[in-house]
């Protein structure tokens, strides 16, 4: 993923499930990201009950910009009964050889493009066949359709066992100030270990930092403090925390904002020193280190 940007649009949003942006309004935001250099968009064929991936297909079309200047991340796995799915009756994942095959074939559809720069299993199945995924993958990569392929949510040995079969490229999980577990639990070193790039698709911890509980208020008001004095918002902060780890952890910016998606951009250059991440990170446990 060495030539995606550091900064990711995540479309979630954008359709049904948000802001129900038109084709020219989804169009502009296309064009805005690419203009401030955030390549990346990140889908999931579900977004929208299945009909985000074909709204953007035809905005990018509108918005002019040329397929091999941006990267388009989807996703597949998750069957969610609704009327573009007609005949389940209950949500659950798929993960079979044939279904991220068929899925496949439908997002290249919907989004009217021949190839896709990363397909990702959306989350782990407690019945997937690592074997018959990597076969899956094999055959779309030797095909074209695929150029690289990753995981959502996995956990360290889950990402283990997927390599033995596919040497995959990325992992999406929940990392923020609010969700440390990554970090602690190993799955960024898995992801390390495996040459995987970390993203994150709640930078931000959901767009709710901390609970309102009297703990969490008292933990964001020592943090809020810290960010005043540092010249930024607690988003940025956040944001910044993300953005120190050494390994590149990139954020999903889901928010269907030019000035949300742009916040996180202009942060890109902006470091932190190890102190400065150390007495956040210690504001957050809620005690000194060891």
């Amino acid at each position: 993923m060495s030539n995606f940007s550091n900064v990711v649009a995540g479309v979630i949003r954008w359709g049904s499930w948000g802001s129900k942006l038109s084709s020219s309004k989804m169009a502009s935001l296309i064009n805005s990201c690419v203009e401030m250099g955030v390549t990346t968009f990140d889908h999931a064929d579900v977004y929208g009950n299945y009909t985000t991936e074909r709204e953007f297909g035809d905005a990018l079309i509108l918005s002019g910009v040329p397929r091999d200047q941006i990267q388009i991340i989807t996703k597949c796995g998750i069957i969610k009964p609704c009327a573009e799915k007609p005949g389940f009756t209950i949500s659950h994942y798929n993960t079979s050889k044939r279904h991220i095959l068929e899925s496949v074939e439908q997002s290249l559809e919907n989004l009217g493009t021949e190839y896709l720069d990363v397909v990702q299993i959306n989350r782990p199945s407690p019945i997937m066949n690592y074997e018959e995924m990597g076969e899956a993958f094999h055959m779309l990569q030797e095909s074209g359709k695929v150029k690289e392929f990753g995981v959502v949510n996995f956990s360290p040995d889950q990402i283990r066992a997927m390599v033995k079969y596919f040497p995959i490229t990325s992992h999406q999980s929940e990392f923020s100030l609010t969700h440390l577990a990554p970090l602690n639990d190993g799955t960024v070193d898995a992801c390390v270990a495996n040459g995987i790039t970390p993203m994150s698709w709640a930078p931000i911890g959901g767009g709710t930092i901390f609970s309102n509980t009297k703990t969490g208020l008292k933990r964001k008001a020592k943090l809020e403090t810290f960010a005043e004095e540092n010249g930024w918002s607690i988003t940025e902060m956040a944001l910044l925390f993300l953005m120190h780890h050494p390994y590149n952890i990139r954020p999903v910016m889901n928010n269907p904002k030019v000035d949300k998606i742009k916040e996180a951009v202009d942060l890109v250059d902006v470091s932190l020193s190890n102190e400065q991440w150390y007495e956040i990170l210690i504001m957050l446990q809620g005690h000194e280190l060891p």
